[in-house]
């Protein structure tokens, strides 16, 4: 009876965790575009050499979310400091670090979670 309780705790919180991640379009941003250096949503400089990134969803700012490139396996783990993307279709822009953590140049299908 107990084994078959923690069973369906454990199966509970699998599926939790699988429902809590998106799978979605990431961007790139702070390329060329004046970005570095300025100020971010959460008050911190932007800094393209930092694991961070921008999401839509009103996330708190700090909070970290793994990013893992779908086309390759690749994750990274980032710091939520800003507010974007604003472009149709995408959820999640990264700092150059974070792009080039994952392989992903330009855009690319993720799962956030």
């Amino acid at each position: 009876m107990i084994r078959t309780a923690l069973f369906a705790v454990l199966a509970l919180v699998a599926l939790a965790s699988t429902a809590l991640a998106e799978t979605c379009t990431a961007s790139q941003y702070g390329i060329g575009d004046g970005y570095h250096g300025k100020r971010a949503a959460d008050g911190s400089i932007f800094n393209t050499h930092a694991l961070t990134a921008a999401m839509r969803k009103p996330v708190p700012f700090g909070s970290m979310k793994t990013i893992t490139n779908l086309a390759n396996g690749r994750s990274v783990t980032v710091r939520i400091t800003d507010r974007g993307p604003f472009v149709k279709g995408r959820c999640i822009d990264l700092s150059r670090a974070a792009a080039d953590a994952i392989g992903m140049g330009g855009l690319a299908r993720v799962s956030v979670h």
